[in-house]
């Protein structure tokens, strides 16, 4: 049966094997509806990344079915990934100049999104030149260019200091907030996941699959100091607990960033 409108993607029963015979995910099953910002947990090694791999077409599914509604998508990965000879203005509007979109309007929407990110004055300046966190806001900005309907997320500030990491979170709600689009975001961090999102999922050890989710209720936009309140505590707990429920006990986890 087709998936509802009001669902961006849907994947059932969805299982991942490559060819050495690792299963990286086996029956998984998820929905995420339009407007929603969902990140997904897990232990290392649980089909995080290539749950994003399959929902982006980077990868095929070995089972199931993986349904993404006809969408502009947006793909953000662990590193920035920027083009060091090409400034920050050049690097940003990359993949809009690879779909072929005019110079002026290129211009016209790197403008914008610079601004978004908090980089209005660095578009001259090379990635050598800047901070990690200055580059992960170029390579969001490189994705936002496009104006996606769906973004991908893959741990985009996992190597990032504590209160860099903190303050482009308050950014990502800022932006969701704005721009309205959909979000699948993968992160190591609980705190993060729930601060961010309006559920989080909760997945199993490898083989992936989907053991438990927590419906975040806190209204768009956040303010940062809602991490130290005790309903965001609460919460924060409920998904440690299926964390550790799930891998039998034996994570460390925390609901720090």
């Amino acid at each position: 049966m087709p998936a509802p409108d009001d669902v961006m993607l849907a994947l059932a029963s969805v299982g991942r094997t490559f060819v050495d015979g690792t299963a990286a995910v086996r029956d998984l099953n998820l929905r995420v509806h339009r407007g929603e910002f969902v990140s997904v947990v897990g232990p290392s090694g649980c089909g995080k990344s290539t749950l994003l791999r399959l929902v982006s077409g980077l990868e095929p599914a070995t089972a199931g079915t993986v349904d993404v509604a006809p969408c502009r998508l947006g793909y953000v990965f662990q590193d920035p990934t920027l083009l060091p000879w090409r400034t920050v203005t050049r690097n940003v509007e990359l993949l809009a100049e690879l779909e072929g979109i005019p110079r002026d309007e290129r211009r016209r929407r790197v403008a914008q999104v610079l601004d978004l990110v908090g980089l209005t004055g660095f578009g001259r300046a090379r990635p050598a030149a800047l901070s990690g966190g200055m580059r992960m806001r170029a390579s969001l900005a490189r994705s936002l260019v496009l104006e996606p309907e769906l973004f991908l997320l893959d741990e985009p500030f996992g190597a990032l200091d504590e209160l860099t990491r903190e303050r482009l979170n308050d950014e990502m709600v800022a932006l969701f907030t704005d721009s309205a689009f959909t979000a699948l975001f993968v992160t190591h961090s609980v705190a993060e996941a729930v601060f961010l999102s309006s559920r989080v999922v909760v997945l199993s050890p490898r083989p992936g699959h989907v053991v438990g989710e927590v419906t975040v209720p806190f209204p768009y936009p956040r303010p940062g100091h809602l991490r130290f309140t005790p309903e965001f505590g609460r919460l924060a707990s409920r998904v440690s607990d299926l964390l550790r429920d799930a891998d039998g006990g034996n994570a460390d986890w925390t609901v720090s960033a």
